[in-house]
């Protein structure tokens, strides 16, 4: 049968583990308040990693289709009689491109941040529009020549322009929801670490 110490050890330790996990969440929230929201720098590369993995997984598809074209002797005549076809399939494949894109560029951004991984997927994806508008911009303002997208040589699905306009406004909404969800998604995935590193660090203050 325990003394009266060991009761009182016991009884204390009870106690005080309410508070510890009480310290533990105010601290919490005073770091969250002076290290939370927007992390800039995170969100920035972020952004690079989206544009990176376009480009890879862009370059990728763009050879398979080539090389599929080829071996069924598919020429540009039978991509053009078969327009619609090949215009849905290409804006498929760029959705699934862009959405996993931006979800590993807003689980970088939730990975570097301490705080707030959901709202870090949201500046990569802030980050892609307004360097997207400022490039078309650009563009519109002072000619081709300006045009930063259409003179960086980036590689591309071998399928008509043409195709890409039947359908474009709905494409383009599906691109533009689809990637602000996944970043939203990676980044908050990507903050799970520091969660579980708490969570830890919890149990160890507690024991």
């Amino acid at each position: 049968m325990p003394d009266r110490d060991e009761r009182q050890t016991s009884a204390s330790a009870v106690a005080a583990a309410p508070v510890a996990a009480s310290d533990h969440r105010q601290a919490q929230e005073i770091r969250r308040e002076e290290f939370g929201g927007f992390n800039v720098g995170a969100d920035f590369f972020g952004w690079l990693v989206a544009v990176a993995l376009t480009v890879l997984l862009t370059s990728i598809v763009g050879a398979a289709a080539a090389a599929i074209g080829e071996s069924l002797n598919v020429d540009r005549s039978d991509a053009e009689r078969e327009a619609n076809t090949f215009g849905l399939a290409t804006a498929i494949a760029l959705l699934v491109i862009l959405m996993l894109a931006y979800y590993a560029g807003g689980y970088v951004a939730g990975r570097m941040s301490r705080f707030d991984g959901g709202r870090q997927g949201l500046g990569v994806w802030l980050f892609g529009l307004l360097i997207t508008l400022v490039a078309v911009g650009l563009g519109l303002l002072f000619g081709d020549q300006y045009n930063i997208l259409d003179r960086v040589d980036l590689p591309s699905i071998p399928i008509p322009d043409n195709t890409l306009t039947t359908g474009g406004l709905i494409t383009l909404a599906a691109v533009l929801v689809g990637t602000l969800l996944a970043a939203f998604v990676g980044g908050k995935v990507g903050q799970r670490y520091h969660t579980k590193v708490d969570r830890v660090g919890l149990r160890s203050d507690r024991g």
